[in-house]
């Protein structure tokens, strides 16, 4: 009798463990975009691990009066990334499936948030 009064227990104290809400997390692995460099040349910038629903306006081309805006996103994280055509998340919007998601030199972008 105990030892089945034990094993509910456990099995009851594991079930509230994996209900218990968990801090707000970071969508894991790599997110990269290239931008042109002040030379002309493309770079490749990476987000490693970037914050979950939280908007995220890529330093390098926040200024549209200074920059061309981001391209060719490549979403290697765990979580759906959105990638909007403005800063702050606005503007038009492309949604990147997570681990293999990708666009092309012709989707621009110059902010991300993540699922």
């Amino acid at each position: 009798m105990r030892l089945r009064h034990a094993a509910v227990a456990a099995f009851g104290a594991f079930t509230l463990l994996l209900t218990l809400p968990t801090s707000a997390s970071a969508a894991t692995g790599e997110f990269q975009y290239t931008v042109t460099g002040l030379d002309g040349s493309p770079l490749r910038v990476v987000l490693e691990d970037p914050e979950s629903r939280e908007c995220i306006t890529l330093p390098e081309v926040a200024d549209p009066g200074a920059s061309s805006p981001a391209h060719s996103p490549r979403n290697r994280t765990t979580s759906t990334a959105t990638v909007f055509t403005e800063p702050g998340c606005e503007g038009d919007f492309f949604t990147l499936r997570p681990l293999t998601g990708h666009g092309s030199a012709r989707l621009q972008l110059r902010s991300v948030v993540f699922s």
